[in-house]
């Protein structure tokens, strides 16, 4: 990413941004603004009116508001709030209610008198509904309106929920929430079906009175709406451009939120740059794609018209740099994922030493494994590694209630057919049933349902790693006590976990780790399950010494690859292989047609694999390279 600057626009930029270096920064940031304004208004003795958001993004500035609260005296006796939105019909008792959210998150823990505290009513009958929302822009009104207003913003381009199609002079309504909006709500719900289809939320226009206006967001999955938000045309299609009208908005983003920006994503297009080696290697293979012309047949012309006049002038002509570019590229590319023996490594990805590597798996789920990298795990086991795969977590969430079922019925068919059933399988089975039929959405399920789904999960991972050709003593299902922990406390201690990733790591001694490197959400299982692994191996390297001949690679999951310029090791696959990992992402037959999480991607999980496999082989052949049927990527991750 190009260099910070708190305060830089460019040309590309439509409404004021700030960028902060993590959402941490940012979130201290706007919830010392919000303090100013309840300070500035005590002063004054007048009532602050503060418009509140609920989801992910607001709780580290609530958090902050607490702590300002409890320990430096800030009080919220002469404020008034108004939520943005609520979910329709929905109970304020309910989990998910909002009503729920801001108590937890931020009312239950401060000053602010109840009858102060505005969050639309998700329990009125429909008829009721058009006369509260117009007597929720009368209440804002006869406050003198928000003095300030905070928001997210949805991967539809919602704020509120406003969603696509939302007038710009809208007021507080009912309205029907898209079906992206929905399933990203999923989780929370325990499945898309069980999220309402409608709310009832503030305005554009609502929003738009509010004499200051934040919009924060988080993270790479927001990166692309926040773009389009900050730097596309003004447009229904996504509601959050309407913000450029304004005069009295600022987005707030972290630095992943903010990377697909011009200045950051595409810098020689906004300003002069320091024409790094990383950031020449991005530039030409954007261009070659941009253009649609392999790099050896860039020219002087192609780099000058698309603001690279100044690499061409330090390290050109545009050939050599093409040349030099298209050999890293190449060297990317490898057959030999461990290393291959016996060979000049200076160029390679990988070492040529040892030539039989002890090579460690790290799978967060029972599945990533075949799925991300089935090709490469296949590839190390069939050149002869030590090859060891470690399942982190159970997965049993994301099994269908009916397989546990299905699984005990077996259980118990087999049991009487041997004349060796006492009973207990029948009982688990009742009481499975029983629990089913009352089973509430995303209710957590009793221990011996949660032990039942991990045994089947279980038993598939362990059948895809025979498939690639692993022993059963080179196969590791840790199921780290975090993943079940969470379900009943978001407070959850990892000590235990990481214990349990050591004495793994001390067992094989690795000269290679793979790792999922999903980070977009800091708080999916993906980022916990590096986390862990990256403390475990930052201990390790304190006290023993295989831990420096010890590599890091990283892979992505079955949605997103690496960008191309970022990949450092390229491993292409046959026809073959790519038959012989779907074969073993076969395996995993809960996860088959439609899993319990199916995200917002209708393709089954190996098509999304080989398609992503194939979408990157097509790249290279794009700029130039040969042209692979798949290439599983990777990144090395370089400690400090």
């Amino acid at each position: 990413m190009a260099r910070l600057n708190l305060l830089e626009e460019t040309r590309f930029e439509k409404v004021p941004v700030k960028v902060y270096p993590d959402q941490d920064a940012a979130s201290l940031d706007v919830a010392r603004r919000i303090a100013s304004i309840i300070k500035e208004k005590q002063e004054k003795g007048e009532t602050a009116v503060l418009g509140l958001a609920t989801g992910a993004t607001p709780i580290k500035v609530y958090k902050e508001l607490i702590r300002l609260h409890k320990e430096e005296g800030l009080s919220f006796k002469n404020v008034v709030t108004f939520n943005l939105d609520e979910y329709y019909p929905m109970q304020p008792t309910a989990d998910q209610s909002y009503v729920q959210f801001m108590d937890k998150q931020l009312f239950d823990h401060i000053d602010i008198p109840k009858e102060n505290i505005n969050i639309p009513d998700g329990t009125l009958t429909l008829e009721e509904v058009p006369a509260f929302c117009e007597g929720y822009e009368q209440k804002i009104s006869s406050f003198g309106g928000l003095d300030i207003q905070i928001l997210g913003i949805g991967r539809t381009g919602h704020i509120g929920f406003n969603e696509p199609g939302s007038a710009p002079n809208s007021g507080t309504r009912l309205v029907t929430l898209d079906d992206l909006t929905r399933r990203d709500a999923s989780r929370d719900f325990g499945g898309k079906e069980n999220v309402p289809t409608k709310a009832i939320t503030m305005g554009v226009g609502t929003i738009f009175k509010a004499k200051e206006i934040i919009l924060m967001a988080w993270n790479e999955k927001k990166a692309e709406i926040v773009k389009k938000a900050i730097e596309g045309d003004i447009s229904s299609d996504i509601p959050a451009t309407y913000l450029q009208l304004s005069d009295h908005v600022e987005f707030v983003l972290d630095q992943d939120a903010a990377s697909l920006l011009t200045r950051f994503d595409l810098p020689w297009l906004a300003e002069d740059v320091i024409w790094t080696e990383s950031l020449a290697k991005k530039a030409v293979v954007w261009l070659s794609l941009h253009l649609d012309k392999a790099i050896l047949k860039l020219t002087d012309d192609d780099y000058n018209n698309h603001g690279m006049a100044q690499l061409v002038t330090e390290q050109g002509p545009a050939y050599n740099i093409n040349i030099r570019i298209f050999n890293e590229l190449q060297r990317t590319i490898t057959g030999w994922p461990g290393g291959k023996p016996n060979v000049d490594d200076s160029s390679r990805p990988e070492r040529a030493e040892p030539a039989r590597k002890n090579v460690l798996l790290f799978s967060p789920h029972p599945d990533d494994d075949v799925i991300s990298m089935g090709g490469t795990f296949i590839r190390l086991a069939d050149q002869g590694h030590n090859v060891h795969v470690a399942y982190q977590t159970s997965g049993n969430t994301a099994v269908w209630d009916d397989d546990v079922l299905r699984y005990l019925e077996f259980v118990m068919d087999f049991a009487q057919a041997i004349a060796d059933d006492n009973g207990t399988t029948r009982k688990v089975y009742e009481e499975a049933r029983e629990f089913f039929k009352t089973k509430q959405p995303n209710q957590v399920d009793p221990e011996i349902i949660r032990i039942t789904k991990a045994y089947i999960r279980k038993g598939e991972a362990i059948a895809g790693a025979r498939f690639v050709g692993l022993p059963d003593e080179n196969i590791h299902f840790q199921a780290l006590p975090f993943y079940d922990r969470g379900k009943f406390s978001k407070e959850v201690s990892y000590e235990d976990d990481i214990q349990q990733t050591i004495e793994l790591l001390r067992k094989v001694k690795p000269h290679q780790v793979f790792a999922a490197g999903d980070f977009a959400d800091p708080h999916g299982t993906h980022k916990v399950c590096f986390d862990i692994l990256f403390e475990a191996l930052h201990r390790l390297s304190k006290t023993d010494e295989w831990t420096k001949d010890c590599w890091l690679w990283l892979y992505r999951g079955a949605w997103h690859e690496y960008p191309i310029h970022e990949i450092e090791m390229a491993v292409p696959l046959s026809p073959q292989e790519v038959k012989r990992k779907r074969l073993a992402i076969f395996k995993h037959q809960s996860q088959k047609d439609l899993p319990v999480f199916p995200g917002d991607d209708p393709r089954e999980f190996w098509v999304r694999a080989e398609d992503r496999t194939s979408d990157t082989a097509n790249l290279y052949h794009k700029l130039g390279l040969a042209n692979y049927e798949a290439i599983e990527a990777f990144v090395r991750w370089k400690f400090d």
